[in-house]
């Protein structure tokens, strides 16, 4: 299979493709305050950041205190690829853990893992205050804190421009609404994949967001709250990196499914390899620009992955109409009910 790849790979060389779905920068680093430079303090930096980005690559919050994370955490070290302190009130150590060891390693451990490629988030964020409201939009004020958020909780996220007509079609009412339609509107030049709604506001001495999410035709709310700007936004960005990883790895036993990509060229096999890899893919065979691969998921997890990348399913019956007796592979197992089939 590997001889099939790179042949694949060659004869596509050429070739180019542009995707939504959006793989997240700075994964594997983590920035974590510290009191000083003692080899303690570090230490246990290196835990908490290991911690954090447990939560980030599995999608879960209680994973960090998984007890079968304990003999890593007590040598977190062995997993950094290097780290520095970055001056600022208060200092904060940059750690990089290794992509490969760290990975292995949770596995391992028995911890699922996401994949680097995840859903793009558009968010219209609304501050709200007694001298009135403000969208956060790109290079505006909080825009620095949504995007350190996002980068921390590992949520691919964009803001819009914050041109004269998103301010005024973003106020309170139509954030809070269920009816999306008119943000789903203005957010197709965007083009993400999921679209959040949040409505922040101070509430005594700390910060209170309200927040909708919506990934297709499914819609999600909830709250947050924080004491400060900075730290509600980690909130609110946590619980969307929660909700957002649920979706798009529903419940279902997995099982050995034989999958079926149509329409590929070079750059949309290595987005499909990134889209595949949480399931174990094992490349079964090339005809054309068909690939067959051998995955681990339930039907509903892999039809949610691949939504990422903009595929469609393609019903049996239609295949088995365009099908012809030269573009039958030899190579492809026979047809059963486990067998799935997609194009681009």
């Amino acid at each position: 299979m590997r001889l099939i790849a790179r042949w694949f790979a060659f004869c596509l060389l050429f070739t180019t493709l542009s995707v939504t779905a959006a793989q997240v920068e700075g994964l594997f680093e983590v920035r974590e305050p510290v009191a000083s430079q003692d080899p303690g303090e570090r230490a246990a930096a290196m835990g908490r950041a290991l911690q954090t980005l447990v939560v980030r690559l599995t999608g879960k919050r209680e994973a960090a205190q998984d007890p079968r994370l304990q003999p890593l955490l007590a040598d977190p070290q062995q997993l950094v690829q290097q780290y520095v302190y970055e001056a600022g009130t208060p200092v904060t150590l940059s750690v990089v853990f290794d992509p490969v060891l760290t990975q292995r390693a949770l596995r391992e451990a028995g911890l699922t893992l996401q994949s680097a490629e995840r859903a793009s988030v558009l968010a219209w964020w609304l501050n709200e205050s007694d001298a009135g409201s403000s969208l956060v939009a790109e290079d505006q004020e909080g825009a620095a804190d949504l995007r350190a958020a996002a980068q921390n909780r590992g949520v691919p996220l964009s803001l819009p421009l914050g041109d004269l007509n998103e301010q005024l079609l973003a106020n309170a009412e139509t954030l809070r609404g269920s009816d999306a339609q008119a943000l789903q509107d203005a957010s197709e030049r965007y083009a993400a994949d999921a679209l959040l709604a949040v409505v922040a506001k101070g509430a005594g001495d700390g910060w209170q967001a309200d927040w909708q999410l919506w990934v297709a035709d499914e819609r999600v709310s909830g709250s947050s709250s924080a004491a400060s700007q900075a730290a509600l936004a980690d909130a609110v960005l946590l619980d969307v990196g929660e909700r957002l990883a649920t979706q798009f790895a529903k419940a279902g036993a997995a099982q050995s499914l034989t999958l079926e990509v149509q329409g590929n060229d070079l750059a949309r096999y290595a987005s499909l390899q990134r889209l595949l890899e949480p399931f174990a893919p094992r490349l079964q065979a090339v005809v054309g620009s068909k690939l067959v691969y051998q995955v681990n998921a339930s039907p509903d997890q892999l039809r949610s992955q691949l939504q990422l990348g903009r595929l469609h399913e393609v019903p049996a019956e239609a295949v088995d109409a365009q099908a012809t007796p030269q573009a039958q592979p030899l190579q492809v197992p026979a047809a059963t009910a486990n067998r799935m089939r997609f194009s681009w």
